[in-house]
């Protein structure tokens, strides 16, 4: 079965969208079981036992939806799971599901126990996704045979496998679909000691000479998503071969992160435009999300996905039913004094439902 690559990235260092030219080294920082696994320790806990069950049982895994910003580790913990239950693992992607017949051949094909992974499950269209719930719920494919008052259903048995969707926005699935998986699991934002670990594992692997101080300096800025603090630790490594023996220092990783803009807090220039644009021309907010779109020539899903999430969690950003606004933080980390009316914010401004 052929992996479809995911949606190309956009033009922004810190993006944590995967990039088809680094699927390669990404699959070979993997973790390939719990264990090595760092991080998401609750989601881990709630995991171990759904598989210890379901090993007692000798049954597949329940089908499980894993959601929350990219980079996150979602494929991983599909792979994961695929290793400790002694299965294959399929890989493919909704956008790829174009019709009907090409979901069917690939839940015809599986064998008994795979895991079926499908990336941006959100995406799935109508009639691909009707064709899940039987397969979910009774291991079963509906075919329809022939045309108008002589079309007939015919149901063709299953092999028993497992689902695991991945989805950055979960609000998107629908109800009937959503409420077919057995466990759902949202992950969260790495701790920078977390990163820190996964990074040091991750220098291991690929052979870089890298401090504890050196790993502790790229996790602050990686936006706390493993996909990025890997990338940012093969850009720390080409400096370091160049400028410094190849030794990852914390001064080193400083230096290279200063080289490639990227602050202390992990943003880089594109959120600083941002924050800037919102507190020169828009008096920090409120400012709808199309208008800052086109005032950054970004489009909006871009800021959303990429963009938004990781200001949200850092404090910098809020969403309100007026629009976006930054935070007195976001003034003090750009060097400016915020306004007076920023101290107090009324109750309806901490709202990010929007």
């Amino acid at each position: 079965m052929a992996i479809v690559p995911s949606t190309p990235e956009p033009r922004k260092v810190l993006s944590p969208a995967s990039n088809p030219g680094e699927s390669m080294i990404e699959a070979s920082l993997r973790p390939q079981s719990l264990e090595d696994y760092t991080g998401q320790e609750a989601l881990k806990d709630g995991l171990k036992i759904a598989i210890e069950a379901a090993r007692q049982r000798q049954e597949p895994l329940d089908h499980v939806l894993f959601y929350g910003p990219p980079g996150l580790g979602k494929t991983t913990l599909a792979g994961i799971l695929a290793h400790e239950m002694g299965s294959q693992l399929r890989i493919t992607s909704a956008p790829a599901l174009e019709r009907p017949r090409d979901l069917a051949g690939l839940l015809v094909a599986l064998k008994p126990g795979d895991v079926l992974f499908i990336d941006e499950i959100h995406r799935l269209n109508r009639l691909a996704e009707e064709i899940l719930y039987p397969a979910m719920e009774d291991c079963a494919l509906d075919i329809t045979i022939g045309k108008g008052q002589t079309a007939r259903i015919k149901r063709l048995p299953l092999k028993r496998f497992t689902l695991v969707g991945a989805t950055t926005r979960a609000g998107s699935l629908s109800s009937p679909l959503r409420d077919r998986f057995g466990l759902i699991q949202r992950l969260e934002f790495y701790r920078p000691h977390e990163l820190a670990s996964i990074l040091m594992r991750a220098a291991g692997i690929l052979k870089v000479d890298l401090s504890p101080e050196g790993a502790e300096a790229i996790a602050q800025r990686s936006r706390g998503t493993p996909r990025i603090a890997n990338r940012l630790l093969r850009r720390v490594r080409d400096f370091a071969q160049v400028r410094a023996n190849g030794e990852v220092t914390a001064k080193v990783a400083e230096e290279a992160l200063a080289q490639l803009h990227i602050d202390a807090l992990g943003l880089d220039a594109t959120d600083r435009r941002l924050l800037e644009l919102v507190i020169t021309q828009f008096e920090g907010g409120p400012v709808g999300i199309e208008t800052l779109a086109t005032s950054l020539s970004e489009d909006v899903v871009t800021l959303e996905d990429v963009v938004e999430p990781y200001l949200l969690q850092a404090g910098l950003w809020r969403r309100t039913p007026r629009g976006r606004t930054v935070t007195a933080q976001a003034y003090r980390h750009l060097g400016r004094v915020p306004p007076q009316q920023m101290q107090a914010l009324p109750l309806s401004m901490l709202d990010d439902s929007n």
